[in-house]
């Protein structure tokens, strides 16, 4: 074989292999966002690709290492919506509960990444990303309050509670209400919790 053969053949050994990595992280990233850390296996992250879960090992080195890569996006710090801060609360409304996140099943990857919280690590991840990311930027509607801590905390608790029973749970209210049904308990919810005037997000009304 010629060196430009060899060559040909080399790249595109390293072609198949990246892209080998690649479909196994996106399988690994839908598997987790459904079914948690502890629900998905090395085993069916492998058949999911056709390939043997020795390579997922090779490739990895362990579940966890795959977890972290496949879920990293999770975790990256929250780009918040640009706007008026009392925009805020309807935008992450709008990105938590009616965005469709393809890649991790159809949710907000921070409420797949609830699935797996039970693991101290994951838990971690969570924690810093609610914290450092959603928490962070709600506390300046708050300003002025004595308690504007936990009143950004409540707020945040409400928000995760929708996604996490219209998407998780399937209540069937929650599953069929639109953007423009939620809205107006959002308006009241954030202005009563932030002492301040907070509009109700504008919406097309779709559902579930």
């Amino acid at each position: 074989m010629s060196t430009i053969d060899d060559l040909e053949a080399t790249v595109a050994h390293k072609r198949d292999r990246e892209a080998t990595r690649a479909r196994l992280l996106e399988c690994a990233r839908l598997r987790f966002a459904r079914d948690g850390y502890d629900g998905a296996s090395v085993r069916d992250v492998a058949s999911d690709v056709g390939v043997d879960a020795a390579l997922v090992f090779r490739y990895f080195g362990s579940k966890s290492n795959l977890f972290a890569e496949a879920m990293a996006g999770s975790s990256e710090p929250l780009v918040l919506p640009s706007g008026p801060v009392e925009e805020l609360p309807g935008k992450l409304l709008q990105q938590l509960v009616f965005e469709d996140w393809a890649e991790y099943a159809g949710e907000h990857p921070l409420i797949a990444m609830l699935r797996s919280a039970g693991h101290e690590d994951m838990r971690d991840r969570v924690r810093q990303q609610v914290c450092d990311g959603y928490l962070g930027a709600l506390e300046e509607l708050a300003e002025g309050n004595d308690d504007a801590a936990l009143r950004t905390e409540l707020f945040g608790a409400w928000l995760l509670g929708i996604g996490i029973l219209r998407t998780a749970v399937g209540t069937p209210e929650l599953t069929k209400a639109g953007l423009d049904d939620l809205a107006p308990h959002l308006a009241a919810v954030a202005t009563a919790l932030f002492g301040r005037p907070v509009p109700a997000p504008a919406g097309d009304d779709s559902a579930g």
